[in-house]
């Protein structure tokens, strides 16, 4: 599919027939991810557009909205029961789709999206492969560059490897023109690390490896770290939305920079980059969310590099976060779509695909 041009998007918008009028819509949020914090405060803001119209005239939402919030121990608080998933899924069988505000961990990874498809309960993202693979640094990496998306130089190694004389030797060029480790599972750049030299190597390590017993080591790309999301409107197309760039204040764009108030400074359009390469970015995010078979919506992050040529991918997320400082929203408003609209597309769609596999 192509992508719809920006300026096209609000007309979009305003022709679309959500169908959500006698839905009900449960919010999933919280899990066990260490980006829990980030997952509740998505949830609430999604809870919140779906239940509130931007004026009386606006009919397009569902009929009832239900909070869940997945505890630290997994299990699912539904009002004011703590249940076990299993319990939770029968107690909240007459929902038409769950609208996972999840991220990282099982959220993300294709354990709960392997659970829900297994109850036969509909769900809004990417399905069970394409958030395992996407969530996988190493796989991701793979799979887009076979579909002609740049990437950088990396050496993947697990904890049982290391110390490994070859290993040392493969990371020597890495480590000479600084490198960025991180976990090879998880998001919101728990973990991550930028390294400029040998010295720092081992705690950058140990610091991702508390994270899970497997690292990516990736060759450091100077330039201008950038974001572009794709959405699928709820009649199948997909749009690339405005790439948004992004100004840390710091070394990298870390968790404080994504979430703090004083974090990093975002800007869509971008100041500092040409419509040249922003064009690029919307292609390649498309080529992203292709290859590694996204489904509703997605947002690929690169790095246009200082001294010219192709953006150079990073990372896929196939939820990306939805809370008031994240980027999906940002790159949504500036193409006309608010907050509420992006949040109801995200659950017509998710309703629209459960259709489809059930007819199809």
């Amino acid at each position: 599919m192509s992508a719809t041009p920006a300026t096209s998007i609000p007309e979009f918008v305003t022709a679309q027939t959500l169908g959500l009028e006698q839905a009900t819509v449960a919010v999933l949020m919280g899990g066990r991810s260490s980006e829990r914090d980030v997952s509740l405060s998505s949830g609430r803001m999604v809870l919140g557009a779906l239940c509130a119209p931007t004026s009386a005239e606006d009919q397009r939402g569902p009929l009832r909205v239900i909070g869940v919030e997945i505890q630290a121990d997994g299990r699912w608080r539904v009002g004011k029961r703590l249940l076990l998933p299993g319990e939770a899924v029968v107690a909240l069988a007459d929902v038409d789709v769950f609208f996972s505000a999840l991220h990282g961990g099982e959220g993300e990874n294709g354990s709960l999206q392997g659970f829900l498809t297994c109850s036969d309960m509909p769900f809004t993202g990417s399905g069970v492969i394409a958030s395992a693979v996407s969530m996988d640094k190493v796989f991701a990496r793979e799979l887009v560059r076979a579909s002609g998306v740049c990437v950088a130089p990396a050496v993947a190694l697990s904890r049982a490897a290391w110390p490994d004389a070859a290993l040392r030797a493969e990371l020597e060029p890495l480590l000479a023109r600084g490198c960025v480790v991180k976990p090879r599972r998880g998001g919101s750049s728990v973990g991550c690390s930028l390294v400029r030299g040998a010295p720092q190597f081992e705690q950058a390590l140990e610091r991702a490896f508390q994270e899970g017993p497997d690292v990516l080591v990736e060759a450091f790309v100077r330039g201008i770290e950038t974001t572009g999301g794709v959405l699928q409107a709820p009649g199948g197309e997909l749009l690339a939305l405005p790439p948004v760039e992004i100004r840390p204040h710091g070394a990298f764009f870390d968790y404080h920079e994504k979430y703090a108030e004083d974090g990093a400074l975002e800007l869509c359009p971008p100041r500092g980059i040409d419509a040249s390469a922003c064009e690029r970015i919307r292609v390649q995010a498309l080529a992203a969310h292709h290859a590694l078979g996204c489904e509703g919506y997605s947002r690929t992050d690169f790095i246009v590099p200082a001294e010219g040529g192709e953006p150079v991918f990073l990372e896929t997320n196939t939820l990306p976060g939805l809370t008031p400082r994240s980027l999906l929203p940002k790159a949504a408003a500036a193409a006309g779509i608010d907050y509420r609209t992006l949040c109801l597309w995200i659950a017509a769609n998710g309703i629209a695909r459960n259709d489809e596999r059930r007819n199809g």
